[in-house]
């Protein structure tokens, strides 16, 4: 689920299927401009994602969403996604867009663990 928040204030979420997940954690969700979403991230691109396994396991990342300019990286996304392709023809599409969710936090919860526990990224490191 993508949680943004729309002009009024209200709160809004809905499913989306990640395109690529990196090792640190930075989500990629493919998006139309024409959907509610894309005004109200250009408003306010902080943004939640959770996730719920089968188990009841739960991930809650919060971040920014930024749109992807990188050609390297949505022609990388673009070819190992056929739904994308089957649906929009070519990256060049007008109505594609690629977000990219530069995560801030992290955190984990077993199911009925009743706390959420802070995931490590490489970023917080004593090495950088």
């Amino acid at each position: 689920m993508l949680a943004t928040v729309d002009v009024s204030g209200q709160p809004r979420v809905r499913p989306v299927s990640p395109v690529r997940v990196d090792e640190d954690f930075t989500v990629y969700v493919a998006n139309l401009a024409s959907y509610q979403k894309t005004q109200e991230i250009a408003a306010n691109p902080r943004v939640e994602l959770a996730y719920l396994s089968l188990d009841h396991d739960q991930v809650r990342l919060t971040g920014t969403a930024v749109v992807e300019t990188d050609a390297a990286m949505i022609a990388a996304i673009w070819e190992r996604n056929p739904l994308l392709r089957q649906y929009l023809g070519t990256p060049e599409n007008s109505q594609f867009l690629l977000y990219r969710i530069d995560p801030s936090r992290v955190r984990f919860m077993r199911e009925w663990a009743l706390e959420y526990h802070e995931v490590p990224r490489e970023a917080e490191s004593p090495s950088s």
